[in-house]
C-alpha cells in the first residue's frame, strides 16, 4: 500500500495538524494524569466498513512519540464489523491521547470515503466500466483521500491541473470553441499527455471527435442520449475514451454504465461520504501513581 512507508510530505502534514490541535500543549491530560502512567489504548470500529489509513494513523502516533508501539490488526481494504479490533497502541498515555484525536479523524474520513467507493464498486459488479475519483477532495488531503478511493477498489482521475488536459466549458469559451482549444493543448503539451473534452450534446461531441480528443466527457446527459453518444464515438473512433460525469448516484450509477460508457467519475467518493464511527478505548493502564 502506499503509506506502508516513511512518507516525508505526509509526515510535514501530520506535524502541522497536531500543531493545530495541540497548541501549547494537552493541558486536559497533563492536569489530570500522573507523568509516566502507561496505557494501551484500543481502537475499534462501531459499525461495519470498510478500513483505510491503518498506516497513517501509525505514522501519527509514531510522530508524536516514536516510543509508542502501533499494531494494526486489519489491513487497509478489509471489510470490518461492528465491534471489531482494527489496533492497538501502547505506551504514554499523554502520548496516546496527544494523537489520538488527529489518528481517529484520519481514519475515520478515509475509512467511510473507502466504504462509499466500495458501495459504488459492488454495484458495478459484472459490467466492465471503471470507476474514479475527481478533484473534489478536501484541500490538503487530497492524497490520502485518492488513495482511500483505491482502497475501495475505485481508480483515480488526474490529481490536479498539472498531470492531465480536461477542456471544460469555460476552456471553450475562452478559447473560441472546442477545436481551437484542442489544437492550442496539442500544440503545448508532450506527445505523452492525454487530452479530455467536456460535451454536453451530440453537436459538440462531432467536435471534439473532429478535432482529435483522446477522452470524451459526457456531461450531464441521460442515459438515452448518453448511450446514443457512445455508439457514436465508438463508430467513428473506437480508440476514444468515454468518460460519464455529473450527478452521478449510488442509485443511478449501473444504468449509466449500462450504456457502454468506459469510465464514470464520481465527485461523491470524496465530498459527500459519512465518517466511519471509529473510537480508541484506554485500558492495561499501569505505573504514574494512582490515576
Amino acid at each position: 500500500m502506499m503509506f506502508n512507508g516513511y512518507n516525508e510530505s505526509l509526515a510535514e502534514n501530520i506535524r502541522n495538524w497536531l500543531r493545530e490541535d495541540i497548541g501549547s500543549g494537552d493541558i486536559t491530560s497533563l492536569s489530570t494524569i500522573p507523568e509516566g502512567h502507561e496505557s494501551k489504548g484500543i481502537i475499534h470500529a462501531k459499525e461495519g466498513g470498510i478500513a483505510a489509513g491503518m498506516p497513517v494513523a501509525e505514522l501519527v502516533f509514531q510522530i508524536v512519540d516514536k516510543n509508542l508501539i502501533f499494531k494494526a490488526h486489519v489491513k487497509d481494504g478489509e471489510r470490518v464489523n461492528k465491534g471489531d479490533i482494527l489496533a492497538e497502541v501502547e505506551g504514554s498515555t499523554h502520548r496516546i491521547l496527544t494523537g489520538e484525536r488527529l489518528a481517529l479523524n484520519l481514519l475515520q474520513r478515509l475509512s467511510g470515503i473507502a466504504t462509499r467507493t466500495q458501495a459504488y464498486v459492488d454495484a458495478l459488479e459484472g459490467l466492465p466500466t471503471r470507476l474514479v475519483d475527481t478533484r473534489k477532495t478536501t484541500p490538503g488531503h487530497r492524497m490520502l483521500e485518492k488513495y482511500a478511493v483505491r482502497v475501495g477498489g475505485g481508480a483515480n482521475h488526474r490529481f490536479g491541473l498539472y498531470d492531465a488536459v480536461m477542456i471544460k466549458d469555460n476552456h471553450i469559451k475562452g478559447a473560441g470553441g472546442i477545436a481551437q482549444a484542442v489544437s492550442r493543448a496539442r500544440n503545448q503539451i508532450p506527445h505523452t499527455m492525454k487530452i479530455e473534452v467536456e460535451t454536453e450534446s451530440l453537436a459538440q461531441i462531432d467536435e471534439a471527435l473532429t478535432a482529435g480528443a483522446d477522452i470524451i466527457m459526457l456531461d450531464n446527459m441521460d442515459p438515452v442520449m448518453m448511450a446514443e453518444a457512445v455508439k457514436r464515438i465508438k463508430a467513428v473512433s473506437p480508440h476514444v475514451t468515454t468518460e460519464a460525469s455529473g450527478n452521478v448516484t449510488l442509485e443511478t450509477v449501473r444504468t449509466i454504465a449500462m450504456t457502454g460508457v468506459d469510465v464514470i467519475s464520481v465527485g461523491r467518493l470524496t465530498y459527500s461520504f459519512n465518517s466511519l464511527d471509529i473510537s480508541l478505548d484506554l485500558n492495561a493502564k499501569k505505573g504514574g501513581g494512582a490515576s
